[in-house]
């Protein structure tokens, strides 16, 4: 007598939007997102270092065009992704060496990391826009 298993239909939710990911989740992907977007930057940011050194007039367009507010905006993008996957990296590596791997601590690092970001993202926007 072959006896079949009933599988249990649970409930499907496919909009992402309403899925509240835990604290740790968010930092994690975030460190992921910023990491894309710095290494597909890398292009532009070495094209301007090249212009950049290329002559006297060359830097001084250079330093005029990230004058402009729309180069400070796109500036202020990048330090704040740099900014993020740098403090992430550092909680990530110091979950490797098995450092803050309970869930509470997990969770305080990740409080920490959005604390650190918002600081220093304070003080570089000031910088830039200054």
């Amino acid at each position: 007598m072959i006896v079949k298993k009933h599988k249990k239909q649970r409930p499907k939710n496919l909009n992402l939007f309403t899925i509240r990911l835990p604290i740790n989740a968010v930092v994690s992907i975030l460190h992921r997102v910023t990491g894309v977007v710095l290494f597909l930057i890398q292009p532009w940011l070495l094209w301007s270092l090249y212009l950049s050194l290329s002559s006297p007039i060359r830097y001084a367009q250079v330093i005029t065009q990230f004058q402009q507010w729309p180069y400070k905006l796109v500036a202020t993008g990048l330090a704040a992704a740099f900014v993020h996957h740098f403090y992430a990296g550092i909680r990530h590596l110091a979950m490797d060496v098995h450092w803050m791997t309970t869930l509470q601590k997990a969770r305080f690092s990740s409080r920490v990391v959005l604390g650190l970001v918002a600081f220093t993202m304070v003080w570089v926007t000031w910088l830039i826009w200054g």
